[in-house]
């Protein structure tokens, strides 16, 4: 995998690569991009993998101007135009999911076929209620069994991250703390403007997911006008990393059934 860090709209953006084909452009979620987890080579080996660090996430810095994920959708359509592409899939996880949509309902003629995998991004239950439980007040231990569908088995130890590991993730959740906490985990527009999306969709969804609810997921999929849901089995939030050949399988399988325009 190739790395890299280009000039963007006054950000500097950590960029990853890897693989040929036609390109995926993969929008993490708020833990960052890590290039050694297995689903990255499942969808390389076939595909042109093409996974920015959001601004403020990775090393890639984080302008005063970017306080929400529209802002970031704006980024990675220059960043499009800097590669040449006219025309890509995409794969948004969590956070990247929504900026996904946000990225979509802009220029939708840029995106061929979408995933979105446990995406946030919207408000669908009553405006009494969180629709994404408040993981900034969670402690870690109750997160995790939100998170995963084995928590011990996905259970990191920070005692064995480097300096440089341990500060990434701070700010990861630093940003994910500027991009998501008011309003929480959704913007009021974005239900308004997901009509535009011209790309087939499909939501992904780990069948154990504490996060994102089956219920919102579906009222999220209801919201563009050609998606539909998959359930990956012994997966929570975060399905490409507890079972990464399940997901790729699911993936590819969808964005590998439509001709490429």
């Amino acid at each position: 995998m190739q790395r890299q860090v280009i000039p963007i709209a006054g950000a500097e953006l950590e960029l990853f690569e890897a693989g040929e084909g036609s390109s995926i452009l993969f929008l993490h979620g708020a833990n960052g991009f890590a290039p050694e987890h297995p689903y990255v080579n499942l969808l390389s080996a076939r595909h042109r993998l093409i996974a920015p660090s959001h601004p403020g996430f990775g090393a890639s810095s984080l302008p005063d101007w970017i306080d929400a994920p529209d802002d970031i959708a704006y980024i990675h359509l220059e960043l499009l135009d800097r590669l040449g592409l006219n025309q890509v899939d995409v794969i948004g996880c969590s956070l990247g999911g929504w900026i996904a949509c946000e990225l979509a309902t802009k220029c939708p003629e840029r995106v061929r076929r979408m995933v979105l995998v446990g995406p946030v991004g919207v408000k669908t239950g009553p405006v009494d209620r969180l629709d994404i439980p408040d993981v900034f007040a969670l402690p870690q231990g109750k997160l995790n069994t939100l998170l995963f569908h084995d928590p011990a088995r996905m259970h990191m130890d920070p005692s064995k991250l480097s300096d440089e590991q341990l500060a990434i993730s701070v700010r990861n959740r630093e940003t994910t703390a500027l991009l998501t906490w008011e309003p929480y985990m959704h913007n009021p527009k974005l239900p308004h403007r997901l009509h535009r999306v011209a790309a087939p969709t499909l939501f992904v969804r780990g069948q154990s997911d504490g996060l994102v609810s089956a219920t919102y997921v579906e009222s999220y999929a209801h919201l563009l006008p050609d998606a539909r849901v998959a359930t990956i089995t012994a997966a929570g939030h975060a399905p490409h990393i507890e079972q990464p050949d399940e997901f790729a399988r699911t993936a590819l399988a969808f964005l590998e059934s439509g001709d490429v325009r």
